[in-house]
């Protein structure tokens, strides 16, 4: 008789996306007030500069 192994190794089972623990900090999506005022300012600016060169 054959000894037929069906189940995945060790390995195989730890390098399953699915069982891999999360990262900390990967999903964050807080932010400074800081962070906002400088990512608004430059929005801003960019958008006037593109406005002024259409005109």
């Amino acid at each position: 008789m054959t000894n037929q192994n069906n189940q995945a190794s060790k390995a195989e089972v730890q390098s399953t996306e699915l069982n891999k623990l999360p990262v900390p900090g990967q999903d964050d999506t807080e932010f400074s007030a800081e962070e906002a005022a400088e990512a608004f300012k430059e929005n801003q600016s960019s958008s006037s500069n593109s406005q002024n060169q259409e005109s």
